[in-house]
């Protein structure tokens, strides 16, 4: 008998059936502590309790009855209604003056202190366990672990970036236009060095022509310079290896971003919000209010921000009040599963107004939370109901209730995900905006360059040298006056050599294909297609 006693009492434990031990023919053969726990229950079984709570929709809030009486809801008084049938007592909602939770006024106007003060006999909400609050109340066992999240209004574009700069990141392209801008100067320098070191006929290379070379590699242009020493070859194949792996790189990761990007915000942690000192709200009189304020928590370094203005708290009526902050750009610091709720709702009354389905999700929730706390109910420190009420709060907890009862209401998928997996990725104008200031910068270069140019001929910059230029002209012969452009590609004729004076060319046939045929000075004939495409470079 004893046996089957045993797998009785621990079958009943693990639901809500009654004890065991509550028939009083086997009080002799209870331990200390079970005969406590029976005293207790008699002294609350009847009894009329008072429970305070706050609203935190989903977790706790009330309703006014005609009579004035509040009425809680929500899956705190889920648990208050197990306890209820379980040791047969009754309760009032009582509820603070202000919707605060943590205060520094009157006791009635925040649920800790009217905990402190025993106007309550418990609170009945998700409270938050914070450092150096278990000195004025005793916390039920751990109910679950609230995750504060931040809600900000879904940007337009990908933090990442758009269009033409996308593929890079800022310092790559600072480092990158640096390259640019010193590789040109640098190559004179070391062609300049070489050319004192080692004096031959190779000259070294200008400035301007070392920047154009920089430059037109840097578009995949050609070059007309044709260095002969090794040292400038390898200069010019460094900064052609160059130019090439950039180019790759950076083709194959604008196809990626076109196709396969992942949208991000400038906002996902904690830090962010710090760094980038972006405006942000919580609710007044609640956990993070507490946490940024209190030296001994973690979150203590936000407070600079409440000094400068960028942080605030404020209390409102209604949840759905706080999206007209987040619309005009504040982030919003809240319980996770209180912002699901508010887009999920706001979801739904777009729905009803005809909104398009791509305009519905207004808002996105930052994926690094804003801080983690433990939550449970909260008794004065003096109460025995802790003690009472603790094993059949560890059944609820154990058996997952908690979590069922949070989100209920909600659909399983995640609502208004970061990434809304859109399947097409068309073009807009944003993406080629950077193609709009290449060439407005280009065109003002080109217009400044030439009022420079006749700015200085105007103002006599380049009147002396002209005039020492016309002397110099008069003094030469028509053949030295003449100057070879060694930049142009040298004429088809210089290939072959000259003809002879007076010598003709004739159209001969050989093979079945017709051929100019020309003698030169050296006595070598050459034979010239002249129906093939190629015959168009020779004309």
């Amino acid at each position: 008998m004893a046996g089957l006693e045993i797998i009785f009492s621990s079958v009943c434990n693990a639901t809500f059936c009654e004890y065991v031990y509550d028939n009083p023919l086997n009080d002799a053969k209870l331990s200390g502590k079970q005969n406590e726990t029976l005293a207790l229950r008699n002294l609350v079984n009847g009894k009329h309790l008072k429970i305070g709570t706050f609203n935190n929709f989903p977790m706790s809030w009330t309703d006014r009855a005609e009579n004035g009486t509040y009425i809680g809801y929500g899956v705190a008084f889920e648990i208050i209604e197990i306890l209820q049938k379980k040791f047969n007592f009754t309760y009032e909602v009582v509820v603070p003056e202000k919707n605060f939770v943590f205060g520094k006024g009157r006791p009635e106007e925040y649920l800790i202190g009217l905990l402190n003060t025993s106007k309550i006999d418990m609170a009945a909400a998700f409270i938050p366990t914070l450092n150096n609050y278990d000195r004025f109340v005793q916390f039920s066992p751990i109910l679950d672990e609230g995750t504060w999240m931040m809600m900000l209004k879904r940007p337009k574009e990908s933090a990442a970036g758009s269009g033409l700069l996308a593929p890079f990141d800022e310092m790559v392209w600072y480092l990158i236009l640096i390259a640019v801008v010193a590789y040109g100067p640098c190559v004179t320098l070391l062609t300049r060095l070489r050319n004192k070191l080692m004096p031959d006929d190779e000259k070294y290379i200008p400035i301007s022509p070392s920047i154009w070379f920089v430059y037109g590699a840097f578009i995949k242009q050609g070059t007309s310079l044709s260095p002969n020493a090794n040292t400038t070859r390898v200069l010019f194949a460094t900064w052609w290896i160059f130019v090439i792996l950039l180019s790759a790189f950076y083709t194959a990761n604008l196809t990626a971003f076109l196709t396969l990007s992942k949208f991000t915000l400038e906002i996902e942690t904690l830090q962010d919000l710090y760094k980038k000192n972006y405006r942000w709200f919580a609710t007044e009189g609640g956990a993070v209010e507490y946490a940024v304020k209190n030296t001994d928590e973690s979150l203590h370094f936000l407070s600079k921000m409440i000094s400068n203005g960028r942080a605030k708290f404020r209390s409102v009526s209604e949840d759905s009040e706080y999206l007209s902050y987040v619309s005009e750009g504040a982030v919003l610091v809240n319980d996770g599963t209180v912002i699901d709720y508010l887009m999920y709702f706001d979801y739904l009354e777009k729905t009803k107004q005809g909104v398009p389905e791509a305009e519905r999700c207004t808002y996105v929730v930052a994926p690094g939370a804003f801080m983690e706390k433990r939550r449970a109910f909260a008794f004065p420190k003096n109460s025995t109901l802790n003690t009472l009420f603790t094993p059949v709060m560890h059944m609820i907890i154990y058996s997952g209730i908690i979590k069922y009862l949070e989100r209920k209401t909600l659909p399983d998928t995640k609502i208004c995900p970061l990434d809304l997996q859109s399947k097409d990725r068309q073009l807009r104008n944003s993406d080629l905006l950077m193609t709009y200031y290449i060439m407005a910068v280009g065109l003002a270069t080109a217009v400044s360059v030439f009022i420079g140019e006749i700015s200085f001929k105007r103002y006599g910059i380049l009147k002396y040298k002209g005039k020492r230029l016309k002397l110099v002209r008069k003094k030469l012969t028509p053949t030295q006056n003449f100057k070879f452009d060694n930049t142009r590609p040298p004429p088809y004729e210089s290939l072959f050599g000259k003809s002879k004076k007076g010598a003709e060319s004739t159209k001969k046939i050989i093979n079945g294909r017709e051929y100019w045929v020309i003698s030169k000075e050296n006595g070598e004939t050459r034979l010239i297609p002249v129906r093939t495409p190629s015959a168009l470079l020779y004309r």
